[in-house]
């Protein structure tokens, strides 16, 4: 059965991807260092700060004597993850030594953020102006809500009571990878969008994150500045209001799509509007491990296989389905059973045991989540079984040979297979094989010409 991962790579990896020149111009902002020194191991932060004064270079066994001899590895890591940033900038000599070299803007600005300070480009608004601010709670639950909903627009836009604001084409940046559609069929979710669905709230949004910033350019926005703005959101304070009138054209655009996402709430006043970050937002200079977004928990299974989640949300409920089968939702309950049909659908969507059990364990309800394990042991070595069965036996269509002229023919047809990674089995002394079927084109013409 074949297995589709999708990778949340961290936003770091992001910004080490980019165009020396772009990075440069990145480190202009203080806040941007900022996040950076935040995001990287422990030994490369104390790397940094110790170089932060050194305009000259250090050479790279100079380096090596900061750390005991028994932090070696963590010392690769460090230096590895810096260059990558282009935080440090490596020079190599002539007799092939390495050298290093803080970025010089990146030092000028982090320079700058330490003896000045840093300040945000727009402070909170004052009470007297902003009424009836949501509570932490209020705007927790408003950001799980307004996730869901888009989630839910994306496998099922047809349950989704109010009409969302992101544009058609894109959602279709979203939907690339996650939904398939054919001819006139409708749009159904690929193995990576099933998949996508049982990851965390956490991980699914540096998915998204990651899809917006890629699919930047072809929307003409500049990928660099919208790094910039999203790094610069985390450093605003929960709950707070700031003035939508302090953002440029660009970042007005850019705040309505998070609106969408839950990463911030926009509200109207009399006079102003503003804006209030999520902690959704400010999350998104912090590590991908990091559970502090991590939603509480709704779902109890019992030994006796039956699923029980404690959820009015429809996403939920689509959720269940890949993997249980629903037998009547409440208004607060939805009640099913995990059956060898039910898991057997979700082996098909490509969804593995290990995924299913991972989900259940993340979101078990409080009263079962303090318990090891949460999840009752003979249904998760059920499930397990219930896989195995599905890979026992492997088809694959391939092309037996025999009789082959000489030993050096037989030969150099395995050998032929073999660089096109299609030789599935062999046996020397009868001289038989048996190839791909993709490769049997290839063998065929190879032994052609031996005639």
């Amino acid at each position: 059965m074949p297995e589709v991962r999708i990778i949340a790579k961290n936003f770091m990896d992001m910004v080490a991807s980019m165009p020396a020149m772009k990075l440069d111009n990145l480190y202009e902002n203080g806040f941007i260092c900022e996040a950076i020194l935040r995001s990287l191991p422990p030994l490369a932060k104390k790397y940094v700060l110790q170089m932060l004064y050194i305009d000259a270079q250090v050479t790279a066994k100079s380096l090596e004597e900061w750390v005991l001899p028994d932090g070696t590895s963590k010392h690769r890591v460090a230096i590895d993850r810096l260059v990558q940033l282009r935080v440090f900038i490596e020079t190599v000599d002539r007799k092939s030594e390495k050298s290093y070299k803080l970025n010089p803007t990146f030092q000028r600005s982090l320079q700058n953020l330490l003896i000045i300070g840093g300040t945000l480009p727009r402070e909170p608004m004052p009470s007297n102006i902003t009424v009836r601010l949501p509570t932490l709670e209020d705007l927790e639950a408003y950001a799980l809500e307004q996730w869901e909903r888009f989630l839910l627009r994306l496998i099922s836009p047809n349950q989704v009571e109010r009409p969302s604001n992101i544009s058609s084409s894109l959602m279709k940046v979203f939907q690339r990878q996650l939904m398939i559609q054919r001819d006139k069929e409708a749009p159904r979710l690929t193995e990576s969008g099933f998949q996508f669905l049982l990851m965390d709230t956490n991980a699914q949004l540096w998915y998204f994150i990651r899809e917006y910033i890629s699919n930047s350019e072809a929307r003409g926005v500049d990928a660099a500045e919208l790094i910039s703005f999203l790094l610069e959101l985390s450093f605003h304070v929960i709950g707070e209001a700031y003035n939508v009138n302090t953002l440029t054209d660009f970042q007005r655009n850019i705040i309505k799509d998070l609106a969408d996402l839950g990463l911030v709430k926009l509200q109207q006043g009399r006079k102003e509007s503003w804006f209030i970050p999520t902690k959704l937002a400010t999350n998104l200079s912090v590590s991908l491990a990091d559970s502090s977004c991590r939603k509480q928990g709704f779902v109890v299974v019992e030994t006796n296989f039956r699923v029980y989640a404690y959820s009015t949300s429809k996403l939920h409920c689509e959720i269940l389905r890949l993997f249980s089968s629903v037998e009547y939702q409440l208004p607060n309950l939805i009640v099913g059973g995990i059956t060898k049909e039910s898991l057997y659908n979700a082996f098909e969507n490509g969804i593995t045991a290990e995924q299913i059990i991972s989900f259940l364990q993340q979101n078990a309800h409080p009263r079962v989540a303090e318990r090891m394990p949460s999840v009752p042991e003979n249904v998760t070595d059920q499930m397990r079984l219930w896989e195995s069965d599905l890979n026992r036996v492997e088809m694959t269509e391939a092309y037996f040979y025999d009789e082959f002229p000489s030993r050096d023919a037989f030969e150099g047809a395995c050998d032929c297979a073999r660089e096109w990674n299609g030789l599935l089995w062999e046996d020397s002394k009868k001289m038989h094989m048996v190839v791909k079927m993709e490769v049997h084109p290839y063998v065929r013409d190879y032994l052609r010409r031996q005639k």
